[in-house]
Parts: C-alpha cells; sequence; structure tokens
C-alpha cells in the first residue's frame, strides 16, 4: 500500500473494512500490515506476485518476529488482496502458522489481596477490583457508564464488547460499594454536561472521552510492583485469576463461560489447566496403591479338608 495516506488504494480498503463493520482497532492494524508489505515490495501491493508473497513471509520470519505478529500482519494483507483487490490467487499463498499453546498467567488470591491492598487510590482499587472481581478486559473496564450498573438486579452490562457482543456480570456487594465511593469523588468538570446516565465511570483527560487502556495498564504495573509480585502480569491476569479462582471453588465451568463472554467452552476450559488447587487436591494414583498396601488384609479362613 502506498505510504500516501488518502492512495486510491487506501480509501477502498477503508471502505471494505467500513462496510464489514470492521473495528478501528482491526482497520489500524490491517493498514499498518499493507504498509510493511508496501515497504518491503517498495512499490504498490497492487503490483504484488506470488513470489513477491512467499519472499515477504520469509522476510518476516528471518527477522525473529514472534508467531503472533506474523499470522497479525498476514491477516491484514490476506484481506486486501482477497476482498479489496479481489485477488484470491494470492491469497490463497498467505499462510498462518500454528500458536504455541501456552497457559494464562494466574495470580495467587494471596497475591490479589496484597495488589488491591497497595491501590494508591480509590480510582484504582475500582479499576482493579471491576478486573478481578468481575473478570472484565482493560477495554470493558474503561468503557463503563452509569447506566451499565444496574444495582437493582446487582449486574453490569457490558455492551459491544470483543466479537460486538453483550453480555451481563454479576456486581458483588463490595465493587457497588467501592463504585459509589468513587461517584461521589469523583471529577466532574470533563462531563458536568452529560446526562448522569451517560457519564463515563472513568473520565479521561480529553472532554468527551474515557480514560484510555494503556493509562488502566500503567496503573496496574504500579500496584504490580508495589505489591512485590514477581510473575510476569498484565492487567489481563485479573481476568485470568477471576475465571480460575471460581473455578477452584467449585463453580460451574458454563456459568464462568457466560460471564468471560466466550463463545467456545474450550476457551474457558483451559482454565482447568492452572487452577493449582484442583490440581494440587487430586489424589495420584501412586498415593492410592500406597495406601492399599497399608491398609490390613482380611485374613482368609482355610477350610479343613473333608
Amino acid at each position: 500500500m502506498s505510504t500516501d495516506a488518502d492512495s486510491p488504494l487506501r480509501r477502498r480498503m477503508i471502505e471494505d473494512m467500513n462496510s464489514r463493520k470492521l473495528g478501528p482497532h482491526s482497520q489500524r492494524s490491517h493498514i499498518y500490515s499493507c504498509k510493511r508489505l508496501a515497504a518491503f515490495l517498495k512499490r504498490s501491493p497492487e503490483t504484488a506476485t506470488c513470489e513477491d508473497l512467499r519472499l515477504f513471509q520469509l522476510h518476516l520470519a528471518e527477522t525473529g518476529m514472534s508467531i503472533c505478529n506474523r499470522n497479525r500482519i498476514m491477516t491484514g494483507v490476506r484481506f486486501l488482496f482477497r476482498v479489496t483487490l479481489r485477488r484470491l490467487d494470492l491469497a490463497t499463498e498467505i499462510y498462518h502458522i500454528r500458536e504455541p499453546q501456552k497457559i494464562p498467567q494466574v495470580m495467587s488470591p494471596d497475591e490479589t489481596r496484597r495488589l488491591l491492598a497497595v491501590a494508591s487510590s480509590l480510582k484504582v482499587r475500582v479499576l482493579l477490583s471491576l478486573g478481578y472481581g468481575c473478570g472484565l478486559r482493560a477495554g470493558e473496564i474503561v468503557q463503563l457508564k452509569v447506566k451499565h450498573i444496574d444495582s437493582a438486579q446487582k449486574i453490569i452490562r457490558i455492551e459491544q464488547s470483543k466479537g460486538r457482543k453483550d453480555r451481563n456480570v454479576m456486581l458483588s456487594p463490595e465493587v457497588l460499594d467501592l463504585l459509589r465511593q468513587w461517584w461521589k469523588g469523583r471529577p466532574t468538570r470533563y462531563d458536568a454536561g452529560a446526562p448522569a446516565q451517560e457519564r463515563w465511570l472513568f473520565p479521561g483527560k480529553r472532554p468527551g472521552k474515557p480514560m484510555t487502556t494503556r493509562q488502566l495498564g500503567r496503573l496496574f504495573h504500579e500496584a504490580a510492583d508495589a505489591a512485590g509480585i514477581k510473575k510476569s502480569v498484565t492487567l489481563h491476569a485479573l481476568r485470568h485469576s477471576f475465571a480460575t479462582h471460581l473455578l477452584e471453588r467449585g463453580t460451574d465451568i458454563r456459568i464462568i463461560q457466560a460471564l468471560l463472554g466466550h463463545d467456545k467452552l474450550d476457551t474457558t476450559a483451559r482454565y482447568t489447566r492452572v487452577a493449582t488447587g484442583m490440581i494440587a487436591s487430586i489424589a495420584s494414583p501412586l498415593d492410592l496403591l500406597s495406601q492399599a498396601r497399608k491398609k490390613p488384609g482380611k485374613s482368609r479362613k482355610v477350610r479343613p479338608p473333608a
């Protein structure tokens, strides 16, 4: 794709993405991917050949780029050739690599307790409590408005999140109490004229906009450092911990699936691999053999010969 921000090809691709309701993040990612291809070719991707695509994918592998990023770039390139340019012959040359299966990074209940205890302010504690107490993603936390909090039904409504799906999550009494405390002292200079129900719970520095996920991530890392957590964790670890700790306490996995908003049960089932409490409580077959040897056996009565 031409580096020109207003090239005809770029405009056509944006129109195609808009018509298919791709979100802003996906659109930026696809445009970036096609710019990477254009920079490699040093010409417009419209002139690309099968050999060009083979060499581009080889180039990405040789740079040491992660499998996740390589797949992400080729997803954008495939959209360009399959949808915008209608070059199905080139789209079939694009391959994706199976990503390594990694278990989610989970914090222990004690680590989570320490994290919440060292929160530098009420705002930070509310933000982190929503991540752990409700299993919300970073983008879902910052997008919360007053209208999403239903204290009567004790639920939080998540609207049009990942996959453009709505779902409800529980609103615990502790989270509700923290939200009410925060609302009383929340700054109002950015949205004083907006209807109360439409106000962001966590307004950002720009008028009419919520705080950014980058700022939220920074606050999490500051709290994790203060709590002395040595694991390499991100804010998403709170969501992983939410699911894992529920599973360890015996919550039905299909309920956890609904709370997380997963389409497939297999996605939720991966938490069974990190539920250390469940795993540690399982008796090893070796222990069962040892227990059987220690049990006194019943003596067999020998009948005398007739």
